[in-house]
């Protein structure tokens, strides 16, 4: 059966630690690898992508490997053709198949009929390659993961929810500052805490940043979402990321988001471009990370 990669919960404890540090390794070393030497792995996107795409692809290549790019524009995916069939067809053509999407239902559906390895490369539900690059981040600065506080700040979504999973395997402490509204998704929520997650649902966006280690938020609108840009910026007034947040925080506290961003909605200008902004970083290790996941991946089969 090939291994797949839906949500960090589908990791346990060990092999995500496991992650991190050969995520770290590969990029201390600029590592490049054979691993998919003469194979071809699919980027299927219903999503427009920057860094996803691109960290995904210069991965695979620097794996030795070659990646092909399917569109809605360029394939029968959910519309005319049942989504195992699709499965059951790339699986004879591809080495494995990196998915971003919309209902993580999708990404499921292809994982059950798949013989090849699915990598979740974004869903509504989920953004675990994003938030594993995010752990390393974070390890680069602070190797003593469980000792943390960190902050969310913002809408409950597929990111709040990766974070809420990454802490069960990771051991930080998570304060989630949300407007009434926009929690995580409650089954999220148990499920994270059922592993051993210390997560806090709070609305005071001050309590949740009060000391934390780490400072994290995401745009108030997601892609899809566009249509509530309004509702929203009212429902999320006084949730932005500013000095005014970052002054209650650890000294050494860093800022994070996982882009693109909207300056002066989610987060300020004067703290996303500001000295302790690691947004960059962030940025740079999902190539890293996603090279770890594939190798793991790749190698277990």
């Amino acid at each position: 059966m090939p291994k797949h990669f839906l949500s960090i919960l589908d990791l346990d404890a060990t092999t995500a630690w496991a992650l991190v540090r050969r995520a770290d390794e590969m990029k201390r070393t600029r590592h490049r690898g054979d691993i998919l030497r003469g194979e071809t792995v699919i980027l299927i996107f219903e999503k427009a992508s920057t860094r996803t795409r691109v960290s995904f692809e210069v991965g695979v290549r620097q794996l030795g490997g070659d990646s092909l790019l399917m569109t809605p524009a360029e394939s029968q995916l959910g519309r005319s053709e049942p989504l195992a069939d699709t499965a059951r067809v790339l699986s004879r053509y591809a080495r494995g198949l990196v998915v971003r999407t919309f209902g993580q239902n999708k990404l499921e559906e292809l994982a059950r009929h798949a013989s090849i390895p699915v990598i979740n490369a974004l869903s509504d539900l989920y953004h675990p390659c994003q938030v594993m690059s995010d752990m390393l981040t974070m390890y680069e600065r602070t190797p003593d993961l469980a000792s943390l506080c960190v902050a969310w700040v913002g809408d409950g979504n597929n990111m709040a929810h990766s974070f809420l999973n990454a802490a069960a395997l990771f051991g930080f402490e998570l304060r989630l500052a949300c407007p009434e509204g926009y929690d995580p998704d409650p089954a999220v929520l148990a499920a994270a805490r059922a592993r051993g997650a210390r997560a806090t649902l709070l609305r005071d966006p001050r309590e949740a940043c009060e000391g934390a280690h780490y400072i994290n938020t995401d745009v108030w609108a997601s892609m899809g979402q566009e249509q509530e840009q309004k509702r929203r910026e009212r429902a999320f007034a006084g949730y932005q990321v500013d000095a005014g947040l970052l002054s209650v925080a650890d000294p050494q506290a860093w800022v994070m988001h996982c882009l693109p961003a909207h300056r002066g909605e989610e987060v300020s200008a004067e703290v996303l471009d500001g000295p302790r902004s690691i947004i960059f970083d962030q940025a740079e290790n999902r190539l890293h990370m996603q090279k770890a996941i594939m190798e793991w991946i790749f190698t277990a089969e």
